[in-house]
């Protein structure tokens, strides 16, 4: 089943269902999206110790990366950005980018000053100069950077905050969807609306019926994992992911742990992004078929093993347990490189597992 999206040149074709697990392509210009996927995260430009030639080949073999509005507006700013032509060619990357709206790192990581319902005026995290963002701003800047999928611009409250809180951020997050939705966009470049509501399942259906009516190309669910209980953030997706609408991707944004993701593919997520693998291997933290190994824990010293005898990436077909303590120790920066390739290897085989059982024991759409 192929569905025609809103922009030009971008189609949702549905291969599969597993109950509400589903598997499909997300068509674009740049090139097909697999999914569900899982989007390596390169905040300023880069996703952490990895080439993009490291990303585009086996056995990552990342299909979209994911930029940061807040970051790279900060750092390196709009006018290095227009002068080099937008983030692919910035980054020499030729596949899709999918870039958040900012939102979410104005509220979290600045000094706010002011939250009004025409945006948002905060502090620099860099050199604590002030700012303005706005529904219409972070439209620009995604503009200007060219990303293939732009977010709206949304208020992310935290996951426990009160009722007032929610439903304030839930009506300004509808207002400034709809003035992302007529902002001026770059050629080729699709939109997602975000879905808010906190843990309240009722107030998320309320909240998904105003962001679907705006004829979106995909649909994102926001503000999961930002200070609720594991139980709530996937009591909330087991409600409300298969609610969004069918014929339309659905992206379960900054989570997280592989048993979050397989829980969101359960619920019927298709696109996925977490800096956890790659800062968790910078921590000494390294996902395994066995489960997480720590590095610079002591047995490691002399384990001459790999990570995973399981895993394909040359880390684990070429280095010990042993060696990337010993790196680690060392604070020496291939540490970093061989730990962020093997976790990343690990995410993409993961999702690309679990994609393959729906198309092996699913219903063909």
């Amino acid at each position: 089943m192929l569905t025609q999206l809103p922009t030009p040149g971008f189609s949702f074709e549905l291969l599969a269902t597993l109950g509400n697990a589903r598997a499909g392509i997300l068509h674009t210009p740049r090139g097909d999206i697999p999914t569900p996927v899982f989007m390596p995260v390169g905040t300023a430009g880069t996703v952490k110790a990895m080439t993009a030639d490291e990303l585009r080949a086996e056995p990552i073999d990342a299909k979209i990366i994911l930029g940061n509005t807040y970051h790279l507006y900060l750092r390196p700013g709009l006018e290095v950005m227009e002068l080099v032509g937008g983030l692919h060619k910035f980054a020499a990357w030729d596949r899709p980018i999918l870039t958040d709206s900012g939102g979410y790192q104005v509220f979290s990581l600045a000094a706010i000053n002011e939250i009004d319902d025409e945006g948002v005026t905060f502090r620099s995290h860099i050199d604590g100069s002030k700012h303005r963002l706005t529904p219409e701003v972070s439209m620009h800047i995604q503009k200007v950077l060219g990303s293939d999928i732009a977010m709206c611009f949304d208020q992310c409250p935290p996951g426990d905050a009160p009722a007032d809180v929610q439903e304030v951020a839930l009506e300004r997050t509808t207002r400034w969807a709809a003035r992302c939705r007529r902002a001026e966009r770059a050629r080729g470049q699709a939109l997602f609306g975000i879905v808010q509501g906190g843990i309240d399942t009722q107030r998320r259906h309320r909240h998904a019926a105003e962001i679907t009516k705006l004829d979106f190309d995909g649909h994102a669910l926001g503000g999961l994992a930002v200070g609720e209980s594991v139980e709530d953030t996937y009591r909330v997706l087991d409600e409300v992911a298969h609610t969004l609408p069918a014929d339309r991707p659905r992206y379960l944004m900054g989570v997280g742990t592989p048993a979050d993701i397989e829980r969101g593919i359960l619920a019927g997520i298709d696109m996925f992004d977490c800096v956890m693998p790659t800062r968790n291997a910078r921590n000494g933290y390294l996902f395994a078929a066995g489960g997480r190994v720590n590095i610079p824990n002591a047995a490691n010293r002399t384990d001459l093993g790999p990570v995973d005898p399981t895993c394909p990436c040359s880390t684990c077909r070429t280095h010990s347990r042993a060696y990337l303590r010993h790196l680690y120790q060392a604070k020496e920066i291939l540490y970093a490189r061989l730990a962020t390739l093997h976790n990343l290897t690990f995410y993409a085989r993961h999702v690309r597992a679990l994609r393959n059982r729906i198309l092996t024991d699913g219903v063909r759409a």
